[in-house]
């Protein structure tokens, strides 16, 4: 009398495990996606840091060496174009930038043995080192969270929802054409 029941409580149970299953998915996909909007945000107000400290570092220069208008007039218009609300593939060109011109000031610097002893100089150069790191740091979890994102969004039932929300693979934010850190200066004795 009672055998209908058992597969009306089968089918029941799977379509309530399909539909948990699905909203969890949903939900890690709305949650990974919003730590990926908090990463990249924190790389704006890092990149907007740097601007800054650029911006305070041109300045220290052009007090003990104004006559280096090109290269203090580079990194100012850099620094400027840095502070700009951008998408991570136009920020990795003009960090790129920003970087090429940075390595100048400080070639600049070390002509002045005043500006380069001097207390508020080095205080900067700590700093814009600092705010390099905390960067760096961020582009790493930025970058891990866009690929874990964008192979989330890949896989069913992401994917569904992604096309339905009608979000695209995020971009990396790589930084191009910029000075090459990881090899050391040359010396030559």
């Amino acid at each position: 009398m009672w055998e209908w029941l058992i597969p009306v409580l089968i089918v029941v149970v799977l379509l309530v495990l399909v539909g948990v299953y699905l909203w969890a998915s949903y939900r890690s996909l709305v949650q990974l996606n919003a730590r990926v909007d908090e990463a990249w945000n924190d790389i704006t107000v890092q990149l907007t840091h740097r601007a800054d400290a650029v911006n305070s570092l041109v300045e220290a220069v052009r007090a003990y060496a104004p006559h280096e208008r090109v290269v203090l007039a580079q990194a100012a218009d850099a620094s400027a174009e840095a502070s700009t609300s951008l998408t991570p593939t136009e920020a990795g060109v003009v960090e790129g930038k920003l970087q090429r011109t940075v390595v100048p000031l400080f070639s600049a610097a070390e002509s002045y043995p005043q500006l380069h002893s001097s207390h508020d100089f080095l205080q900067l150069q700590q700093s814009l080192a600092e705010v390099e790191d905390k960067i760096h740091a961020s582009r790493r979890f930025y970058n891990g969270g866009v690929r874990e994102l964008n192979t989330k969004m890949n896989v069913f039932p992401a994917s569904m929802f992604a096309r339905r929300l009608g979000w695209d693979s995020r971009e990396f934010f790589e930084v191009v054409g910029g000075s090459n850190v990881s090899e050391p200066p040359r010396v030559q004795f």
